[in-house]
């Protein structure tokens, strides 16, 4: 059982990984937005933490450059960058869903198979948050080099040409970052990384368990599509609303490059996720969230459909 839920589990990710990667890659972008400050000598390299270093950075934070929706941002990267780009670092999103959600979705299923109550056949909600909380943070702890190699590619192009780094792909991505900037590199903000995970996985898994059982317990719906539908983009909303600060933040701090004879903007999360919020505001921390919720809705519902239908089709080995 324990085996047959890891693949199950895996099988699903990679198929919802994959088919919801662009919206990722928006979601990164949009998240990305007025990072970059205006500056005379090194627009494409300043970021919040040195917006208090001079009166025209000061003065810059009143007049932000205007964001633009995902939408826009998906045509923009469509028309400079081609359709193709939309996919960058799919092969990261394959390893990273190899790695991550193939060990949380089957350790989360290993403990609800050991936590749930044989009386009842139920789990208690708490105990789901806690499997979710553990199966998430074990998972994040092996896919953190995948994770930082997925921000680079997908960040890459909107450098101006010099300064990108053109990736083959995720190894070529791992292998440059561990020359250029040290090992210790591919683990940036894995912190970050395994607390977002376990958010993440505690709202996804725990709330989509519970909901579906909620509507087979009240008979709202039978168990099928329509339930499994429901159920997961419920649960791809809790976990957008829950994760999406992290995620920010997350995404800031695997994207900072080390240059030589130049300090770190950001001294790990908590300072960054300060100088966003100076810089930028509070609402910030919200930034791509509807990308986010346009990708966890769909990414919860592939997700959730594939492993039921899944564990269907593996049922009798």
């Amino acid at each position: 059982m324990g085996v047959k839920s890891f693949v199950e589990g895996g099988i699903a990710s990679i198929v919802a990984g994959c088919s919801t990667h662009p919206l990722d890659l928006i979601k990164v972008r949009m998240q990305l937005q007025g990072e970059n400050l205006p500056n005379p000598q090194q627009i494409h390299n300043l970021r919040p933490a040195f917006t208090f270093n001079s009166s025209s950075a000061a003065a810059a934070i009143h007049h932000p450059p205007p964001r633009v929706g995902p939408v826009a941002v998906g045509m923009r990267i469509v028309q400079s960058e081609g359709v193709a780009a939309l996919f960058s670092g799919v092969s990261a999103t394959v390893l990273r869903q190899t790695l991550y959600s193939t060990t949380r979705m089957g350790l989360y299923d290993v403990l609800k198979q050991k936590w749930t109550n044989e009386d009842t056949g139920s789990m208690p909600l708490a105990r789901k948050i806690v499997a979710g909380f553990i199966a998430g943070g074990i998972g994040a702890a092996v896919r953190n080099p995948a994770d930082v190699a997925m921000v680079r590619m997908q960040a890459d192009g909107r450098l101006p040409p010099a300064q990108r780094c053109n990736y083959n792909g995720v190894i070529d991505a791992i292998t440059k970052m561990s020359k250029q900037e040290g090992i210790t590199s591919l683990w940036r903000g894995s912190s970050l990384t395994v607390n977002r995970a376990m958010i993440v996985t505690a709202s996804q898994l725990a709330s989509y368990d519970q909901i579906k059982e909620a509507i087979l317990k009240n008979g709202v719906m039978a168990d099928g599509l329509g339930t499994h539908v429901t159920a997961s983009f419920a649960a791809g909303f809790v976990a957008a609303v829950a994760s999406n600060p992290v995620d920010v933040i997350k995404t800031r701090v695997m994207n900072m490059k080390m240059e030589a004879g130049s300090g770190a903007a950001y001294n790990g999360a908590i300072d960054c996720a300060v100088k966003t919020v100076r810089a930028e505001g509070l609402m910030a921390l919200y930034k791509g969230f509807i990308p986010t919720i346009s990708r966890q809705g769909p990414f919860t519902v592939v997700l959730f459909v594939t492993l039921e239908q899944v564990r269907k089709l593996l049922k009798d080995f």
